[in-house]
């Protein structure tokens, strides 16, 4: 089988980015090539401040040999400063997803992997998106995608993400969890996992014990896992909050459906924050990142921690030999 091609975005250039990528690069054995999409003078400061020698191609078409490959966009001014917000930044960040994204609807790549961007510099350069999912969601045509986690064998799906915990809560809602866990099921197979077992966590303590310490699990959830189960999915639950994520850890279940942002992030995170691998689903490629910031205050030192963006682009390359997006699900 012929190795994907991987698009790995170098990231805000101010931030920690260029350095994960180049150090990345650097430990490559993964079974991809790996084509960087950045900025060639950034990425050499990031070797030098790593003590790092990368001894790029140039990124041909038709991808030939084993790469690493530099596509060079020399959008970024080399008298910049790590570590500073800036419009220019938030721009030359934008423009390599952008270009990757390209790459990858056009089949050039079979994958990409996202170095960390700054939302405020983004906001700064007038970039109308909070984030890289909004991005590649606009940029693929794309209506909706979800965000998995990944550290090890454990899969993470988040019901509500970015709400305050009591708006997370008002939308743990029976038809909700239904809707959601159909497309689990989807995604889940479009990964390679034909059947999945997919266990769903409880809201409240002791999955509410009964109803004594709150009525949600009987209301809302255990009628939309009796639903799921109708339908003919593999989909158990709820299960108390603090034990779920280790017996899934452990092979019992293929994914969890965690109900809120902390509710998952600090399952995922306390496993191994290093190796906690983001990736979004829905789009008509795969796509992974590190779960970590641009780290600014460190940037430009060479001390930052590579290992979640190599793990980032080893899941991206696995899952790239199964991932393709039926046309009809686009929307899902």
């Amino acid at each position: 089988m012929l190795k994907p091609v991987l698009a790995l975005t170098m990231g805000d250039p101010a931030g920690v980015g260029p350095e994960i990528v180049v150090k990345t690069i650097a430990s490559w054995d993964i079974e991809a090539i790996p084509l960087v999409v950045g900025d060639g003078g950034v990425l050499e400061r990031a070797q030098k401040v790593s003590g790092i020698t990368v001894h790029w191609q140039e990124a041909r078409f038709p991808v030939q040999g084993d790469g690493p490959l530099l596509l060079h966009l020399g959008n970024v001014d080399p008298s910049f400063s790590f570590g500073k917000i800036t419009p220019e930044m938030g721009r030359a960040s934008y423009e390599y997803i952008e270009r990757a994204t390209m790459l990858a609807l056009e089949k050039k790549v079979q994958g990409i992997v996202t170095a960390p961007i700054n939302k405020e510099a983004l906001y700064q350069a007038g970039i109308p998106f909070i984030g890289h999912t909004e991005i590649l969601q606009s940029l693929s045509g794309v209506d909706q995608a979800l965000t998995m986690f990944q550290v090890g064998t454990l899969r993470v799906f988040f019901l509500t993400r970015h709400l305050s915990l009591k708006e997370a809560i008002e939308n743990v809602k029976k038809e909700a969890l239904v809707s959601f866990g159909e497309k689990m099921v989807l995604y889940l197979r479009l990964l390679g996992i034909s059947v999945p077992r997919i266990a769903v966590a409880a809201l409240n303590p002791h999955a509410g014990e009964g109803g004594l310490l709150g009525r949600e699990e009987i209301e809302e959830i255990m009628p939309a896992v009796k639903e799921l189960r109708k339908r003919g999915y593999q989909v158990s639950g709820p299960y108390p909050a603090d034990s779920v994520f280790f017996f899934a850890s452990q092979g019992n279940f293929d994914a969890v459906l965690s109900l809120y942002h902390d509710q998952g992030h600090i399952a995922t995170k306390c496993l191994d924050f290093y190796r906690t691998v983001s990736v979004t689903l829905g789009l008509p490629f795969i796509r992974t990142a590190p779960d970590h910031g641009t780290a600014f205050d460190i940037a430009g030192r060479g001390i930052a921690r590579y290992e979640s963006m190599y793990e980032a682009s080893r899941v991206a390359a696995h899952y790239a030999l199964f991932y393709t997006l039926p046309l009809q699900n686009k929307a899902s």
